[in-house]
């Protein structure tokens, strides 16, 4: 029984050690013209960098780094804050780094790690295209007021183009081919420049794709949760953009809702045309809702006579909260809700928060949106003359 114990044992301690190695990586190389000099090697996470070590390199110019990860990892191997360059380590990978000091940034060679290589092939590929611009650029500020130059101006314009669609399709290109590999996350956080507000992917559904993908398999790390939650930050605002180009185009034909009143009976939106309605998202739980229902209840006394009427979409999910406010409140006008949030309701009018609400004239189109006191005061004065 005692060489059972001990056999466990040993084998646990043999398998926590074999564990413990799998997640090791190294990152070694040489580094011409650095002897003597200190190198670093700093983690990057989505907004700050960790510094892991620093190694001297010795007098053949070598240097070599440790260390334990579970994921694949970016990392900065650097001399200076401008001069380094950027990998991408997994667990088990033993990195091979060959460069030179002078130019550490411009050219290095790597082998052992994958993500490093993606990561060097991407890198390679934006500072050739950052190249070509910056040298038409320099070519038009070198010829402007020149004679010439308004006939030579459409063909590097043209020039300009095609190289930010070649790099845009390259970007693009690697993501999809590449969407579980970490890399694909710098290939989408890439600028053409630092000043660019832009991103170089541009197509969301290959965002959608990658950050899905990677969210499958590296839950963990700090930069696919940056990347999914940008995506779907992005995915809203695409949704958004939609809706209100859909109200800017179709604004005489408001989107449709049919909701129930307290008393079970079906209201639709479209009934009430003819009228200026004020289209009001609100909740009784919501004290901001609570708040601006008197200034409804004012602006409904002073122009319902005159053809105001006030369609109070509610977003609440409890019934007798919801009625006990339209009692306390006195609000006298058509209130709907269906009590699981409206969110039919909430979605096509693009409802981020509450109150909230869209002024429609008396065809149904949306005129003003999110009015309060006196501004709903004097859009109302306006339409109602």
């Amino acid at each position: 029984m005692t060489y059972r114990v001990l056999f466990i044992l040993i084998a646990t301690v043999l398998i926590l050690g074999s564990c413990k190695q799998d997640n090791q990586f190294t990152i070694r190389g040489t580094i011409t013209h650095a002897e003597g000099e200190t190198i670093y090697l700093e983690e990057l996470l989505t907004s700050s960098r960790k510094k892991i070590g620093e190694a001297k390199i010795n007098s053949k110019g070598e240097f070599k780094f440790e260390g334990v990860t579970g994921i694949p990892t970016f990392y900065l191997l650097k001399l200076t804050d401008h001069n380094f360059i950027t990998l991408l380590v997994d667990s088990a990978e033993t990195v091979v780094v060959e460069a030179d000091a002078a130019n550490l940034y411009r050219e290095y060679n790597v082998s052992g790690s994958l993500g490093s290589s993606q990561v060097k092939e991407l890198d390679v590929k934006l500072k050739q295209t950052r190249h070509k611009l910056d040298s038409l650029q320099s070519l038009n500020d070198l010829y402007d007021g020149n004679p010439e130059y308004d006939e030579i101006r459409p063909k590097w314009a043209a020039e300009y183009d095609t190289i930010v669609k070649e790099q845009i399709e390259f970007s693009t290109n690697f993501v999809q081919q590449n969407p579980f590999a970490m890399a694909s996350v710098l290939a989408l956080y890439q600028k053409f420049n630092n000043d660019d507000q832009h991103y170089i992917v541009r197509d969301l559904q290959v965002m959608r794709t990658a950050a899905s993908a990677l969210n499958s398999i590296y839950p963990q790390s700090e930069q696919v949760k940056a990347l999914y939650n940008n995506t779907l930050q992005f995915v809203r605002q695409q949704q958004a953009a939609k809706m209100q180009q859909f109200i800017q185009e179709q604004g005489e034909n408001s989107p449709e809702i049919i909701l129930p009143d307290a008393d079970g009976k079906e209201i639709a939106l479209s009934s009430l045309r003819g009228k200026v309605v004020l289209l009001q998202f609100w909740a009784a739980v919501d004290r901001g809702s609570r708040i601006q229902n008197p200034v409804l209840v004012d602006a409904y006394k002073k122009y319902h006579s005159k053809g105001f009427e006030i369609y109070q979409v509610s977003v609440d999910e409890n019934r007798s909260e919801w009625v006990d406010a339209i009692d306390s409140d006195k609000l006298t006008w058509t209130n709907v809700g269906d009590m699981e949030g409206s969110v039919m309701a909430t979605r096509i009018y693009n409802i981020q928060s509450i109150p909230f609400n869209y002024l429609l004239d008396k065809e149904g189109a949306i005129v003003a949106k999110n009015l309060t006191g006196p501004a709903l005061d004097k859009a109302l004065a306006q339409l109602l003359k």
